[in-house]
């Protein structure tokens, strides 16, 4: 069947994949047409299919850590100076390739879920079946869609924006679109998802009513910063926000009694009430299991890859507490015998969020990559307001006391309200947000958005991987791959 998405293909073909790979190749979600989706069933199998363009372990989406990778330009997270990272080390040095494969799995993965969305958004108005179901389906369809397109627009800027499900030559001339263009899209999917999706998730790996929610807070949020600096974005992301939390027990969520709970790894459970939205991982299943956790961010020392590690001066900021306890691994060794990490091969502290329970070393585990927690929504309620009309309010300064509290060692008294300016509290909470979310996919996009990538990483230790060559504005956004610039010159 011809795809849109040739991109699939070459990449398959970059990276060694040979023919027998390619002709078994998984189609679901990738089939269209009134004579499959026209049943309930079909319209399901189309959505299951795009769910799986979200994570594919070591091929796309994000069930592998690729999406890490592409954000090192932050400052919490570096890599191995030498060693067999080079796809790494081109983001952490500002100097990323078109052939990357980390990111361009991300855009390969999130093309391959747009290409389910749109069979399932154009097509189940001819559908059969019962009307609460399909509603929901189509719902979570504009989700993974909107979600896609969100990862899309901040990692690349003017991208080709799909709507089609089926083939046509004219894909192969597709041009690009502007930010504004790819965000009104974002929005208008979120907010029909938020009208169709349930109050509960129909399993922990779909999105809910408060997911779609949440992320139009986050949206609004990113709106509001760079490069559209519209903002007036700022209250309707604080608006959108206090919904979610408003409503977390309706909606399921909660912020967990501790931080550790939060990471506490064990394969045998579904994921927590802390989780917003979660991709999931099946070890069981074929290319389902997930690799962020284990091995990737393992020290040679105890067999794993030396993958991802803390900055050195991140981490010597990082206010002591529960937080900083769980974040980081500071001693080394399966066994008996430790070592500090002054002493490591790699002299960094490592990420104990990424270890799996009993310290597996591991890259195929059954846990889920979460791409928002409930912490995520206060944050963006409690900045988000600071920055708008009225400046912080007392629920804003509750928002942030809820993270801040949970982490900081017992007795650490609450910021009182009005004890900061706006412009103070804001910058309080996007501090507070590199800690809270310090390598979970979090912070790159912050600096980004607030216009301080080349603050950041002045800042960095000399011991630490350093930018080749001075950060413009042209860095805040990674290259087209190849694999489609090369078949569509109108994408150069």
């Amino acid at each position: 069947m011809k795809k849109y998405n040739l991109l699939i293909l070459a990449a398959m073909l970059l990276t060694g994949a040979g023919c027998k790979d390619y002709l078994e190749e998984d189609t679901t979600g990738l089939l269209y047409g009134e004579n499959v989706l026209s049943t309930q069933d079909g319209l399901e199998s189309a959505l299951t299919g795009a769910y799986k363009g979200l994570g594919s372990q070591w091929s796309y989406g994000f069930i592998h850590p690729g999406a890490q990778a592409a954000m090192l330009g932050g400052d919490d997270v570096t890599t191995h100076p030498a060693s067999n990272k080079a796809d790494w080390r081109e983001f952490d040095q500002f100097n990323p390739s078109t052939t990357n494969q980390r990111s361009n799995a991300v855009y390969t993965g999130c093309y391959k879920a747009i290409q389910g969305a749109n069979n399932v958004i154009n097509n189940w108005e001819k559908t059969v079946g019962t009307k609460a179901t399909i509603d929901i389906i189509v719902g979570e369809a504009h989700f993974i869609r909107a979600f896609s397109y969100y990862w899309l627009v901040r990692f690349y800027g003017n991208i080709p924006l799909i709507t089609a499900g089926e083939y046509s030559d004219d894909l192969l001339t597709v041009g690009k679109s502007t930010p504004q263009q790819v965000y009104d899209l974002i929005i208008a999917d979120l907010k029909i998802a938020e009208t169709n999706l349930p109050d509960t998730k129909r399993d922990p790996g779909r999105a809910n009513k408060g997911a779609a929610k949440a992320f139009l807070a986050d949206v609004y949020l990113t709106m509001a910063g760079w490069p559209l600096k519209q903002t007036d974005k700022y209250d309707l992301a604080a608006a959108k926000a206090k919904e979610v939390i408003d409503n977390r027990a309706l909606y399921g969520f909660e912020l967990l009694p501790t931080f550790a709970a939060v990471f506490e790894n064990d394969p045998a459970s579904a994921g927590t009430r802390e989780a917003v939205f979660q991709i999931s991982g099946f070890a069981a299943g074929s290319g389902t299991a997930n690799a962020t956790y284990g091995n990737t961010t393992m020290p040679g020392e105890e067999g794993g890859w030396d993958d991802m590690f803390a900055e050195l001066n991140f981490f010597r900021d990082f206010p002591a507490g529960p937080r900083k306890d769980a974040t980081f691994r500071t001693e080394f060794g399966l066994g008996a015998t430790k070592i500090p990490w002054q002493s490591s091969l790699t002299k960094h502290p490592y990420y104990q969020k990424w270890y799996i329970k009993g310290n597996i070393v591991t890259s195929s585990i059954s846990l889920p990559s979460v791409m928002m927690r409930y912490a995520h929504v206060l944050t963006v309620y409690a900045e988000a307001k600071a920055r708008g009309t009225g400046g912080p309010d007392k629920a804003a300064y509750d928002a942030l006391n809820q993270v801040r509290l949970r982490a900081l060692p017992a007795g650490t008294k609450p910021l009182a309200v009005g004890s900061l300016n706006a412009v103070q509290f804001a910058d309080a909470v996007v501090q507070e947000r590199a800690w809270e979310f310090a390598c979970e996919r979090t912070r790159w996009f912050d600096l980004v958005r607030l216009e301080k990538v080349e603050e950041a990483n002045a800042k960095k230790s000399p011991d630490d991987l350093q930018p080749i060559k001075p950060i413009t504005k042209a860095n805040y956004l990674l290259p087209l791959p190849y694999t489609d610039t090369s078949i569509n010159p109108n994408l150069n």
